[in-house]
């Protein structure tokens, strides 16, 4: 199976992790890590292949590691896999 990609949009600092729905088109993404130290972008990546149900390495981040609005790359699911399992609670 080919890699899904899908833009999301990290909030840092929030009080929990959670999806928290779409965000000018990418998954909005609120995490409770802040951004230093790259504290926020583990966090993500081990959010979000939890959500997957996949492991920690087949999520990367493609583009955007500096930025909120990221690029990620899901080894494993279809994109459809994706848009289903990252709607938010």
């Amino acid at each position: 199976m080919a890699a899904a990609r899908f833009h999301v949009y990290v909030q840092p600092r929030a009080s929990r992790n959670e999806v928290a729905g779409l965000h000018a088109g990418a998954v909005k993404i609120r995490l409770a890590a802040a951004p230093v130290d790259n504290a926020a972008n583990e966090a993500l990546i081990e959010f979000v292949a939890g959500v997957l149900g996949v492991s920690r390495r087949s999520v990367r981040i493609v583009a955007g590691a500096a930025s909120r609005r990221k690029l990620l790359e899901v080894e494993g699911v279809s994109e459809e896999q994706i848009a289903a399992r990252l709607r938010p609670a």
